[in-house]
């Protein structure tokens, strides 16, 4: 856990929040709209909550945490240079030949990272894995998988609750992203979620909702989860897609594609007057 020198966390998520401008625009793509909305819940869980250890990534008392949607990454490449994994000069290499930042994280090149993710819908059944396993190894160790609310139309996202919930896994966090935008439009018109919360209660998840630009509420629901016993959690984290970026709010069509250098000074411009 790293509280970056003092700095409040609202401005550590605007300065990823600008990283990860930074990187795509360099890049020329990548998928800005679903790291920005995130950009909060990984503050969170990396400033304030997730015990880790930069110095040593393979530290065994190290909680885990697992990206499901791996298109993401920006928002987490960006924590993780914050957090001094490696040198944020690095964050200007993404999706570039032989670079360690991937357009998909890749666990063998990047410290980090426990597991390569990109095909969407696998990164539950992941966690519930790992989470399981510290279980039986009598560990104490927290697992967070943040998952996509468009990648929940995956049917494995669902064998995975029914396993968490089955085998008691108190220890595991999923975090939805629920800004109710995929890469096809709404998530609404490509497949209904909805009744969202009484799914997941249905699967017997303990279900906490919170708004997902409000780092607070991020924090208290996951100090909740580290209390709550006998069942695994869901934080389902109600976010804009592009949250930051007037241009890009709520706007499908930034699911992937980089800003152009006069749309990327634009959005660091706005950045730099945002309210902290």
């Amino acid at each position: 856990m790293d509280e970056s020198k003092g700095r409040s966390l609202g401005s550590i998520a605007v300065s990823i929040r600008k990283d990860i401008i930074r990187m795509l625009v360099e890049a020329g793509s990548g998928h800005p709209g679903g790291s920005l909305s995130a950009a909060e819940i990984i503050t969170a869980l990396y400033f304030k909550v997730m015990r880790h250890d930069p110095a040593n990534p393979c530290w065994e008392d190290r909680d885990r945490f697992i990206l499901s949607k791996g298109h993401a990454c920006p928002v987490v490449y960006a924590a993780l240079a914050e957090s001094g994994y490696f040198p944020k000069e690095e964050l200007l290499t993404l999706r570039k030949l032989g670079s360690r930042l991937q357009g998909h994280p890749d666990m063998c090149k990047l410290p980090g990272f426990e597991v390569s993710t990109g095909s969407l819908g696998q990164g539950l059944s992941i966690a519930s894995g790992i989470a399981l396993g510290l279980r039986m190894d009598g560990k104490k160790n927290k697992v967070y998988c943040l998952m996509g609310d468009g990648e929940l139309d995956e049917g494995q996202i669902w064998e995975a609750a029914m396993t968490a919930s089955h085998y008691h896994l108190d220890n595991l966090c999923g975090i939805v992203d629920r800004n109710g935008l995929q890469i096809d439009g709404c998530t609404c018109d490509v497949k209904t979620l909805e009744p969202l919360v009484e799914k997941w209660k249905a699967f017997g998840w303990n279900v906490l909702e919170v708004d997902g630009h409000n780092v607070q509420q991020i924090v208290d629901a996951l100090n909740r989860f580290r209390h709550t016993h006998y069942k695994p959690t869901i934080i389902i984290a109600h976010t804009v897609k592009g949250k930051g970026i007037s241009f890009m709010d709520n706007e499908p069509g930034w699911h992937g594609k980089a800003p152009s250098r006069e749309q990327a000074e634009a959005a660091l411009k706005e950045l730099s007057g945002e309210v902290i």
